[in-house]
């Protein structure tokens, strides 16, 4: 997470204690999608970028199980260092020595320069969390970060106003292709429904070709 570093966010990750809880569906859909998007890359070494990646969950329980493991190198951008130390500890455990995590922030791309264009990029977590400009000039800017064919998963609550049929439009604008949407509805053995409206999972494809990284760029700017 980023903006300014707060134990809330720690505390936020305790929601995956529960397997039925929003936060746990949403990491299987897209810890399933991490895993589709590993599945077609082509051969070769692939390179992994994850923004405000927290504890890590997104990603390394795929690539801790994944045939492609050894291809990948991943670069996972933190800002609160506790959890981007959960995140080093659990990559090491599972034997990732070429996941690397950085205690740093996630919005300004000097930051995280050297590990794009990347084949594979996520940015869960942030649209929720900056106002609506910033997510457009997000979206608009990750054709900076994007190779060619790449694959981008995001995630939105759908809270009223829902944005998420805007943000579906502005990735389409930047040169992206939807892959999938997913809105899952609350099951009724949920043990709580109140945060389910708060999921929404997209993967998109880049169509279009890499452009270079402007230094200096600030993506965008978390809410207090």
């Amino acid at each position: 997470m980023i903006g300014r570093v707060a134990a809330d966010w720690v505390a936020w990750h305790a929601g995956y204690d529960d397997p039925l809880s929003s936060h746990s569906v949403r990491l299987r859909l897209v810890q399933g999608h991490a895993a589709a998007a590993l599945d077609r890359c082509p051969s070769g070494e692939i390179l992994v970028l994850s923004l405000c990646a927290g504890e890590g969950r997104d990603l390394i329980g795929v690539l801790a199980e994944h045939p492609r493991r050894e291809d990948v190198r991943a670069v996972l951008v933190e800002l609160d260092p506790e959890l981007a130390e959960r995140a080093r500890a659990t990559a090491a455990e599972a034997g990732l020595a070429r996941v690397e995590v950085r205690t740093a922030d996630a919005a300004l791309v000097d930051g995280f320069a050297d590990a794009v264009p990347a084949d594979v990029l996520l940015v869960c977590g942030i649209f929720g969390n900056i106002p609506d400009d910033d997510i457009r000039h997000t979206v608009f800017h990750l054709p900076q970060l994007c190779a060619s064919d790449a694959t981008v998963l995001w995630t939105r609550h759908r809270r009223d106003p829902d944005l998420t049929p805007t943000i579906r439009s502005w990735f389409a604008e930047a040169g992206f292709e939807e892959l999938t949407f997913d809105a899952p509805e609350a099951p009724p053995e949920a043990t709580s429904t109140s945060r389910w409206n708060w999921i929404s999972v997209g993967a998109a494809r880049f169509c279009g070709d890499p452009k270079p990284a402007v230094p200096g760029t600030r993506l965008f700017t978390f809410v207090d």
